[in-house]
């Protein structure tokens, strides 16, 4: 008898390299939903098998509308966890009340730090090299109504060198967040399995 694994939906907004260490890591991804039309995300999921499709603004602009039409196509694929890797719309309680504390986040900085409305891709970076910070980092969270405010679940950092640009911070923390939410995703799926 073949050993149960957690069903993963994964929710992306552009290139997907956080889908692809997913994939990667052999996690079971069941369903791919973007934010946008052609992203080169869907393609990856496409070359890995994985069904994925767009629900967008120009679809349903009504984001409550929106999200419970996510929600729906998650759960008809079976999904126990949504991850969010490099998702850039916010969340409503349509889609968060119907996966509770089943939605994580990849974020690109130590998390209380450089997170909330506004603080999302080369955002983070400029931010953290214009305040003279010393390390950066990736951290995987909980999600939940508030901007990058639920619980952590897993961090890791790396330093900001002197000369940095926020494209070489950038190419550092990406490669952190590529270790971590595979990480954290194999960790929940021990978690959810045995509960």
């Amino acid at each position: 008898m073949s050993e149960r694994r957690l069903k993963v939906g994964v929710l992306v907004s552009g290139g997907g390299t956080d889908l692809q260490s997913v994939i990667d890591a052999g996690i079971n991804v069941v369903k791919v939903i973007s934010s946008k039309e052609g992203v080169y995300a869907l393609e990856r999921a496409a070359k890995a098998g994985i069904p994925a499709e767009a629900v967008t603004k120009d679809q349903y602009p009504d984001i409550h509308v929106r999200m419970s039409k996510i929600a729906d196509k998650l759960e008809e694929a079976g999904v126990e966890l949504v991850v969010l890797a490099g998702y850039l719309s916010i969340l409503t309680s349509d889609l968060l009340d119907r996966f509770p504390k089943r939605v994580i986040n990849i974020h690109p900085a130590l998390l209380p730090k450089f997170g909330g409305m506004g603080y999302y891709g080369m955002n983070v970076h400029n931010a953290v090299i214009a305040a003279g910070e010393k390390e950066s980092g990736a951290t995987v969270h909980y999600v939940n109504e508030g901007v990058d405010k639920g619980p952590v679940i897993l961090q890791r950092s790396v330093p900001v060198l002197e000369g940095d640009t926020p494209e070489d911070l950038q190419k550092r923390v990406l490669e952190i967040e590529h270790q971590i939410l595979p990480e954290a995703i194999l960790k929940l799926e021990e978690e959810l399995l045995e509960s």
